[in-house]
């Protein structure tokens, strides 16, 4: 079967941290736009498509080269799960006679994830037998070294032991960090699951993991890209 990639970038109108984030201006260009641009720079994609229920984002989106899903209110709110999301929009594709083979996921508060990320994770996923990819950074702490909160009691993530081992002796550990996720569309609709193994990882710098959610982010990438 041919592959044909879409991509999936998800964006409501009613974020809380920092409202009307999505089209907020970043460096001369709304916010969500360095995302459209990104996916449509990297040629990889049969579709870019954004899903929202919000009319400004939705000319927005449209003004600079992506196609739009109307996403239902229910889908839009504060606890609305993106599994959710994403179901909806591949299946009204699937309802419009498209019929993708696997989905990017790029979230348009990861700004500094560019073509250049797009393509190389797409690589790094094309080369593994893997059912889907996640983009991480290396996290800044090690949670070998973090406590938890149990039942009122404190406790270790891992081992009491692992707490006063050497860093350098621990293994590294990566967050994901929210800009690109892939699936195989068949499997994701059966399994709504997008860390569905086999899983590969595609590494990326802090620096470009940066995602927006108060306005000192926005502040913090808007100098950088100065």
């Amino acid at each position: 079967m041919e592959t044909k990639i879409v991509a999936i970038i998800p964006a409501r109108g009613g974020s809380k941290g920092l409202p009307r984030k999505n089209v907020l201006d970043l460096a001369g260009r709304p916010l969500i736009a360095h995302t459209i641009y990104a996916a449509l720079e990297s040629k990889i994609f049969d579709k870019v498509i954004v899903t929202t229920d919000d009319t400004e984002i939705k000319e927005v989106s449209l003004k600079h080269g992506a196609e739009v899903i109307d996403r239902p209110k229910e889908l839009a709110t504060d606890t609305a799960s993106s599994i959710d999301v994403i179901d909806h929009a591949l299946k009204v594709l699937l309802r419009n006679g498209y019929n993708a083979t696997h989905f990017m996921l790029l979230q348009p508060t990861s700004p500094l994830r560019n073509e250049e990320h797009i393509k190389q994770a797409w690589s790094t996923y094309s080369k593994e037998d893997a059912n889907s990819l996640v983009s991480v950074a290396e996290a800044e702490h090690p949670p070998q070294k973090m406590l938890i909160e149990i039942d009122g009691k404190i406790e270790p993530l891992t081992k009491w032991e692992d707490l006063t081992k050497p860093r350098q002796s621990l293994p590294k550990a990566y967050m994901p960090n929210g800009a690109i996720y892939i699936c195989k569309v068949e499997e994701f609709l059966k399994t709504k699951n997008i860390f569905e193994k086999p899983l590969s990882i595609f590494i990326m710098d802090r620096e470009s993991s940066v995602d927006v959610d108060i306005e000192e982010d926005l502040k913090k990438i808007t100098k950088r890209m100065e």
